[in-house]
């Protein structure tokens, strides 16, 4: 069962064209209160896109910073995933008792439980195609800053740009090989957006992150992310940190997430 926003937290939607009649919430409001960066891009991210995602949103979250996304598949499954739960707002394109998608129904459920789900929508809308554009202009107006990880152009995502855009937030964008994610390296031409080319220095601008300093383990994997010699290390703390969601294991390297 949702709650409805007070007025007291309307500041936070006032870049919006226009300012929401209500806003629906369900878990933690303190998130809201916190710096917060608005990560958002395709269902179908390639590998590359899918790690990077998931690391930046760790690394976000290391520093007190909020991830905010749509919960929608592949990019912002990845963020919240990234951020955990507990460090994650999402936004969604239907009521915040309706698990949808489906395949996210549980990370849905635990972010209610240890984080925050808001919408525009009342209990029990379904999602519509016009609902995701509205979705989407919440996402972008939560954020401090807007990170596109990868899109296509004419895609959603790029929607958002234009929201950004008309916001005046910075935008963020990934590097990206030739013919892959053209609507990002489009904004990169047209000079729309900065490209991250290094994830602690762009998280730096948010504070200091010192999870890995004081994790033995973790400070391992940085400086050895060969899987084999990690697995030979630590072999049974790999397992468990990987089932947390502390490190993926990916193409024969360990990375921390």
């Amino acid at each position: 069962m949702s709650q409805t926003l007070s007025e007291a937290y309307f500041h936070y939607f006032e870049e919006m064209k226009k300012v929401p009649k209500r806003v629906h919430a369900a878990g933690d409001l303190k998130l809201l209160e916190r710096p917060k960066v608005s990560i958002v891009g395709t269902r179908k991210p390639c590998q590359y896109t899918q790690q990077m995602t998931a690391n930046l949103a760790h690394k976000l979250a290391s520093v007190g910073v909020v991830v905010v996304s749509g919960a929608a598949m592949g990019v912002d499954g990845q963020a919240h995933f990234g951020a955990g739960y507990a460090n994650t707002i999402a936004v969604l394109p239907c009521g915040v008792d309706v698990r949808y998608p489906a395949l996210h129904r549980e990370m849905l459920e635990r972010i209610e439980t240890e984080g925050l789900l808001l919408s525009q929508f009342d209990d029990g809308a379904l999602a519509t195609n016009w609902n995701f554009v509205i979705r989407n202009e919440l996402v972008v107006a939560l954020g401090d800053v807007l990170v596109v990880t990868e899109a296509l152009r004419d895609s959603g995502s790029m929607r958002s740009v234009a929201f950004a855009k008309k916001m005046g937030k910075k935008i963020y964008v990934l590097p990206h090989r030739l013919d892959e994610s053209e609507g990002t390296m489009d904004l990169v031409k047209e000079g729309s957006a900065e490209l991250i080319y290094d994830l602690d220095d762009f998280v730096s601008q948010f504070g200091k992150r010192t999870a890995i300093e004081s994790d033995p383990f973790l400070k391992y994997c940085e400086e050895h992310p060969d899987y084999e010699q990690v697995l030979r290390e630590y072999g049974e703390k790999l397992s468990l940190y990987e089932l947390e969601g502390k490190v993926l294991v990916q193409n024969g390297k360990v990375v921390v997430l």
